[in-house]
């Protein structure tokens, strides 16, 4: 064991990413608007007291029309500003068409449209014979790439002038829609699988949980009330934006209900109660969700388990939104006053936003992921109200990568982290999970492991399902099933494998028992020492492991930082450098941190 400590590495550096800036040529700089954001953001955290009902944060929202400007248009991403668009000639019309591709590119097939705002944010306005040559323009540049425009709202800011917002979306050629992924966190009993009912069957819950049943997976979860593993749900929109469910069109199937959808929100129900606490932090770990809609019940406000998952979104760095059930029966105010409290707090410094009619429903969605604010919905799943609030803010939203992250990842040697394995008759064992990297096509050849001894094993992917649709290719980021060639021989199979390209290299992937990670402690009651016994997650791996060195050190407690060595205890797993890990103790999340270096079981042997 000390021969083998001895190669850990403390000064082993972060194998992190820099992500390459584009130019498109806008006037604007970056370094101007990114400053007005950390001004406004500083500005609300500082205003902030036990008054604030989330005015403030209104009032510093990017595209608020309502306060007269907006900040500078941004250079990156996918907002971009026009003054007017009248009878643009024949070259300027396909610089703007070029111009359009390029912000859709970055907002993974969305872009916004200010009409009548300058670059520097001032909302002139135009007249209506200029605003509508202007939204005429806008859909010709659409057409020729493709795409749909949708005016998301329209707002009188003089006499007779007027600026609009439009929502211009196109399908990526080799994908069915745009799909958002979102975690549905909450205590036991706050309602999130009834609310959940409630927007995929559009029916609304007759306030006994009708409406949660079709949501459910097994006979006890159906005779207890609670969700005990992951159910996966969806919720379409089409072009136009109307919501596309199983209350559509008559019998209507998931398979359906993707085919019809320009943009597909796919929940994630996940278990409330603590004794399934290690089955939620998996999920958010291994399906890497865009966003998590934390679900609290306005009767019994904010539990401990509230607390513990609010504190594991923020440890994973992921934004999310809050919705307050239960609204029919009980006032929201002393919820919501709780809400800005954890929120607010030195530890969070989040901005709660209570949304409160469509405008800022669109705000509010439209800078998710730029401001650092959480919206805040309060909704009834008896009477309705709230609820078309939510769907108009899903709407809007848009997977929280950039461009440039999502062609690094898909240049990356494929790797698919199983989380789920099922057994289907007439086809075998499929397994379901995440592309975390690469591209991944029908009839495939993958290697599957690691094995006991820390091997993988060939296989070759037979058949691929997203959203309960067959496909042929799954890219970086996205979500599927997959199945095998039926006469291959498997090898046993369980969650936390991965399946990688098989490149005929001859380095073969190995699993590995020790690793290194530079890691962070959230919490802990006491100290950490060598020997200290944690449940790690690092993507779709959940397992116990063992600290065996700290580096610079003897022990570690609250808000400490180090380099840490961890052993595996039952099996080798498959890590590499640059993959989040988060550990915890029994219910609570301990630290955070990255992996910094790996030691592969058979280089290990051979040392």
């Amino acid at each position: 064991m000390d021969s083998f400590l001895s190669l850990f590495d403390p000064n082993q550096p972060d194998d992190g990413f820099d992500e390459e800036q584009e130019l498109n040529g806008n006037s604007s700089g970056s370094s101007e608007y990114e400053t007005d954001a950390h001004v406004n953001e500083s500005n609300k955290i500082s205003g902030n007291n036990n008054n604030n009902t989330g005015s403030n944060a209104k009032s510093n929202l990017i595209f608020d029309f309502e306060q007269g400007a907006l900040p500078p248009e941004p250079q990156l991403g996918n907002v971009e500003y026009k003054l007017k668009l009248v009878n643009p000639s024949k070259q300027r019309f396909e610089h703007l068409v070029t111009q359009m591709k390029w912000r859709l590119r970055e907002g993974q097939g969305e872009a916004i449209y200010e009409i009548g705002v300058s670059d520097a944010g001032h909302l002139q306005g135009l007249s209506d014979k200029d605003m509508n040559a202007s939204l005429t323009t806008l859909k010709h540049m659409a057409h020729q790439l493709g795409a749909s425009t949708s005016v998301l709202r329209r707002k009188t800011v003089d006499m007779r002038r007027s600026v609009a917002e439009v929502l211009v979306r196109k399908i990526p050629d080799d994908q069915h829609n745009i799909e958002v992924r979102v975690a549905v966190l909450g205590g036991a009993d706050a309602g999130k699988s009834t609310l959940l009912g409630v927007l995929t069957q559009d029916e609304l819950d007759n306030g006994h949980g009708r409406a949660r049943l079709n949501m459910f997976r097994h006979m006890h979860e159906i005779q207890s009330g609670r969700t005990s593993c992951i159910s996966h749900e969806t919720l379409g929109f089409d072009a136009l934006g109307n919501v596309v469910n199983y209350k559509y069109n008559e019998m209507m199937t998931a398979e359906e209900i993707s085919d019809r959808s320009t943009k597909l929100v796919t929940f994630m129900d996940l278990a409330g109660h603590r004794r399934y606490m290690r089955t939620t932090v998996q999920a958010l770990s291994g399906y890497s969700p865009h966003y998590a809609m934390l679900v609290v019940s306005a009767g019994s406000g904010c539990n401990d388990t509230t607390e513990e998952h609010l504190a594991i979104v923020r440890a994973l760095d992921m934004p999310f939104f809050i919705l307050i059930t239960k609204t029919d029966i009980t006032s929201p105010d002393a919820t919501l006053q709780e809400l800005r409290t954890l929120l607010t707090n030195i530890g969070c410094r989040k901005v709660p936003f209570i949304v409160t009619n469509t405008d800022e429903a669109i705000s509010a969605g439209s800078n998710q992921v730029s401001e650092n604010i959480v919206p805040i919905f309060c909704v009834s799943n008896v009477t309705g109200t709230g609820l078309n609030l939510v769907t108009k803010f899903l709407y809007v939203l848009s997977p929280g990568i950039s461009n440039a992250e999502k062609d690094r990842l898909e240049l990356e040697p494929c790797e698919f982290q199983i989380d789920e394995i099922f057994r289907v008759t007439d086809v075998g064992s499929v397994v379901g999970g995440l592309l975390v990297q690469g591209v991944l096509t029908e009839n495939m050849p993958m290697k599957i492991g690691p094995l006991p001894n820390g091997s993988f094993h060939s296989v070759t992917v037979h058949t691929i399902h997203r959203n309960k649709a067959p496909c042929r290719v799954v890219r970086a980021g996205q979500s599927a099933s997959l199945s095998f060639t039926p006469t291959q021989e498997l090898p046993p199979l369980r969650s936390g494998m991965v399946l990688l390209g098989d490149s005929g290299n001859i380095d073969e992937p190995y699993g590995t028992y020790f690793f290194q990670a530079k890691v962070s402690v959230l919490f802990h009651a006491t100290a950490i020492y060598v020997g200290f016994q944690t449940t790690v997650h690092i993507g779709s791996i959940r397992q116990t492991a063992v600290i065996r060195g700290i580096m610079g050190g003897e022990k570690l407690g609250t808000n400490d930082s180090a380099s840490v060595m961890f052993e595996f205890v039952g099996h080798p797993e498959y890590v590499r450098p640059g993959m989040r890990i988060l550990f915890r103790e029994g219910m609570s999340s301990k630290g955070i941190g990255v992996v910094t270096q790996v030691f592969p079981v058979n280089k290990t042997r051979a040392k």
